[in-house]
């Protein structure tokens, strides 16, 4: 499936209008990320894009990048947690200590360099979507919060812990969504059975701020009902 749709004004029209010049791109990268990525991570992937497109709608964002933001949020990961260490090395993308013991969360970091880099989508808003749409952060703008939310909510996901309620918050208040996402993100974490090399997962200091940042939102919202 792509984001494009059928127009009877010839295709000069649209671009002069700038209906078609992204969804023509989406195409091309659909096709790249098709090759590259896993079958289940393609699919989850799709999933997420027109997730992410059936949230801006609602809360009034372009649509184009929202969809092109869940298209290439795991354009990196098809790689080995070396594999992205050495990526990053290479490109000079800063890894903090915690990235470095789990090499697993830079592909949110080397994605928001290849959406540039490697894609051509030279959009900081969507760079900074991918970059983030793993741990989060605090203040997120209604972009990041979005590719978050989808990635954690889209039709292919396996039912976790209230999913139901954070689907359908998803849609009425994305502040709580992001909370209750990060609060069963965390939980599980926490809760995680001790690895096979003896350590529990590490939690990335983003998520444990952007916790507290939306923690606070939801306590506000409760301190004035």
């Amino acid at each position: 499936m792509a984001l494009i749709y059928r127009s009877k004004r010839n295709k000069d029209e649209r671009l002069k209008d700038g209906c078609i010049g992204m969804k023509d791109e989406y195409v091309k990268i659909q096709e790249k990320l098709k090759k590259r990525l896993s079958e289940k991570r393609y699919a989850h992937t799709i999933g997420v894009s027109y997730t992410a497109a059936a949230m801006a709608m609602r809360y009034g964002l372009n649509v184009d990048d929202a969809a092109m933001a869940g298209l290439l949020h795991d354009c990196a990961k098809y790689m080995t947690d070396d594999e992205l260490i050495e990526k990053c090395k290479k490109y000079g993308i800063e890894c903090s200590e915690t990235e470095k013991r789990n090499g697993y969360l830079l592909h949110a970091k080397l994605g928001a360099y290849y959406v540039k880099e490697k894609y051509g989508i030279d959009n900081d808003e969507i760079c900074s979507a991918v970059r983030y749409h793993t741990t989060g952060k605090p203040v997120m703008s209604v972009l990041e919060a979005i590719v978050f939310t989808a990635d954690y909510i889209e039709p292919g996901r396996k039912i976790l812990p209230n999913f139901k309620l954070i689907r359908s918050m998803a849609f009425v208040d994305l502040d709580e969504a992001v909370y209750l996402i990060l609060k069963n993100t965390l939980s599980y974490l926490s809760d995680e059975k001790k690895s096979e090399a003896g350590k529990e997962k590490e939690i990335d200091e983003h998520s444990v701020e952007a916790y507290k940042y939306y923690k606070k939102i939801h306590d506000e919202k409760g301190e004035n009902i």
